[in-house]
């Protein structure tokens, strides 16, 4: 839409911020849609998946119920684009060609990791920048060999296989199960085996690391974070949505050694910095523009705790080298 007009649609043949794919594949798509009866009946909208590589996946919805006849529709569109395609319509998901991709980074420092990616599910939007920013983090967390590592907010793996060779054990949390399920798949594609993966929310992790809480889905994962564990968790990692952390995460937080925080939002991301300065210093900071040409921001930042951060009234952990 244009900025004074929120009701009648703008008609956009290129998105110059976005992959050379997805701007080769932009206009043919719209053009074989708009031939076929069957394609542009009641759709609703259309989205694009691609990989440096070349792999695309479009996934196209419905505001009417698909059925065979649009998957043979859908055959041959994705023979002329060579693209996998998804539909959807209410209760109603029809795969053509299957609905992944791979996708293989070359990090700095770390090499390459490699990621299925799958429809509908977050992933990061600018691949060249988001190999720039895990080798940040790479390099940001070296040295913490004989520590581990606690994420929250851990999506498909993208930074947990990045990070896990600077420690000793991971730790991820994710509250989407089928995130979940991707980031299990990404660990063992990418050969790592010091990872273990639960299905948890951050407010979740915050009870259980307390011990005020037993999950048995931390148990299923292998995890247990008391004394019998062993984990020496003096690293956090965090990547939470735009509305950055809750309060308990924050408290979480002021107990770890060192805080690793990616935010798409510096709004709040200041504002959880700020609440973190009582026990935090601010070792790193840096910049990424994931989404160019407009006004959004990625930024990263380590905080390293004070020396004397027990005496602010934080909580001293059972474990870590303190």
């Amino acid at each position: 839409y244009n900025r004074d007009d929120k009701v009648m649609p703008r008609e956009v043949l290129t998105y110059p911020m976005g992959s050379l794919r997805i701007n080769e594949l932009m206009a043919p798509t719209l053009e074989a849609i708009s031939r076929s009866e069957v394609l542009q009946r009641k759709v609703r909208d259309v989205s694009f998946l691609t990989t440096l590589s070349g792999e695309a996946l479009i996934s196209i919805s419905y505001n009417k119920p698909i059925n065979e006849t649009w998957v043979e529709a859908a055959t041959a569109l994705a023979a002329s684009l060579d693209a996998r395609i998804v539909g959807r319509s209410r209760g109603v998901k029809l795969v053509v060609g299957g609905e992944t991709v791979s996708e293989t980074l070359e990090i700095p420092g770390r090499g390459a990791c490699t990621y299925t990616q799958t429809e509908g599910s977050f992933t990061q939007p600018n691949a060249k920048v988001c190999e720039q920013m895990l080798g940040w983090a790479f390099d940001a967390t070296r040295g913490f060999e004989e520590s581990d590592l606690c994420e929250l907010y851990c999506g498909n793996g993208c930074f947990t296989i990045a990070l896990a060779p600077n420690f000793r054990r991971v730790v991820a949390t994710e509250l989407s199960k089928s995130s979940v399920h991707l980031a299990e798949e990404n660990v063992a594609l990418n050969g790592v085996t010091n990872v273990q993966v639960a299905r948890l929310s951050a407010e979740e992790f915050v009870e259980a690391h307390a011990q005020r809480r037993h999950f048995r889905r931390l148990e299923t994962a292998g995890i247990d974070l008391g004394d019998a564990g062993g984990y020496r968790l003096e690293t956090l990692f965090v990547d939470p949505p735009r509305a950055g952390l809750d309060a308990a995460s924050r408290g979480l937080a002021g107990s770890f050694e060192r805080v690793v925080y990616i935010s798409c939002n510096p709004e709040t991301l200041a504002r959880d910095v700020r609440a973190l300065s009582a026990t935090h210093d601010v070792a790193r900071v840096a910049a990424f523009d994931q989404f160019p040409y407009t006004p959004h921001l990625e930024c990263g930042v380590v905080l390293q705790a004070k020396s004397d951060r027990y005496a602010a009234g934080v909580d001293r952990p059972e474990y870590g080298r303190e």
